[in-house]
């Protein structure tokens, strides 16, 4: 096991549930449960040739590549033999996050900022020997949390994930390592005020729009919106838009019932759960809420 998943019976009481836990992504080696699938992306285009990444992230999915790149750098002596890693981050990167992300650089991992990263992305990657990782779109990208899955089915009598979604990558990765198990354990994605084009296949009510204090969830074109429904519907489950007054609510339900303080991002399954509760769902067996990480 990655990252150890905990049981929380007074959360569980206070939320008026049978067992609640909490999937620890945040303690993953490369600080989130994107350290499960960043890996495997580099991997599988190494074994295919490729040397030289770049990817467009002012987040988790950065820190991944980064933790990584450095980790096959030192293992690899030679100047020839090194992974080269360009990151390309947004105007408006959190300080906190570019301060990590700056730790890490170097001559071999690069990171630069721009208005418009992605489409940086897009010109840089028309260069055929640098190889983009965009889980977003990239298929291989699902590969590397089917040992997520794996653990997340360690929880006795699971009947229930809540994860906050950007793309829907992980979300869509579990669902369909479920099915394919046929392990009937539904799916709740959580996305915020802000951004939330999943979601609104299963929300009807009129939206709150806010500026979101979990700043990971960014993605609007959903490519993944109509794999992921399907999935869904077919398992129980659904999606969830949390507001900010709501993520609050969830980080001081952890504190207070969990003695764990949990980030903005993190607390997304939480919101999305405590909504899901007010409106009346209910399990006989366990739920996970994943804690992602910053």
């Amino acid at each position: 096991m990655i990252t150890r998943h905990e049981a929380y019976p007074e959360l569980a009481k206070a939320l008026e549930m049978k067992n609640l836990f909490y999937k620890r992504e945040d303690l993953h080696p490369y600080g989130s449960h994107k350290g499960r699938s960043i890996p495997v992306m580099i991997d599988t285009y190494i074994s295919q040739g490729a040397s030289h990444f770049a990817i467009s992230s002012s987040g988790n999915a950065a820190l991944a590549a980064a933790f990584y790149v450095e980790k096959l750098n030192q293992e690899r002596p030679t100047a020839e033999e090194k992974v080269r890693l360009d990151i390309l981050v947004g105007q408006h990167i959190s300080t906190k996050k570019l301060r990590k992300l700056e730790q890490f650089k170097n001559q071999y991992i690069n990171i630069t900022m721009h208005d418009r990263p992605l489409q940086t992305l897009f010109a840089k990657t028309k260069d055929q020997s640098i190889k983009g990782l965009r889980q977003s779109t990239d298929d291989t990208a699902l590969l590397g949390y089917a040992a997520l899955a794996e653990e997340l089915l360690e929880i006795p009598n699971l009947q229930a994930v809540f994860v906050g979604a950007s793309s829907g990558t992980t979300a869509q990765a579990l669902a369909e390592y479920f099915d394919s198990h046929t392990k009937k354990v539904e799916i709740h994605i959580v996305q915020t005020s802000s951004c939330h084009p999943i979601s609104d296949a299963f929300v009807d009510d009129q939206l709150l729009d806010e500026q979101s204090i979990a700043d990971a969830i960014v993605d609007h074109a959903a490519i993944r919106k109509d794999a992921i429904v399907k999935l869904l519907e077919k398992n129980g489950g659904s999606g969830w838009v949390v507001s900010n007054e709501q993520i609050l609510s969830a980080q001081e339900l952890s504190r207070r019932h969990a003695k764990v303080d949990i980030s903005t991002n993190s607390a997304l399954s939480v919101a999305g759960l405590m909504q899901s509760v007010y409106v009346g769902k209910a399990w006989s067996g366990s739920v996970a809420c994943i804690i992602c990480g910053d």
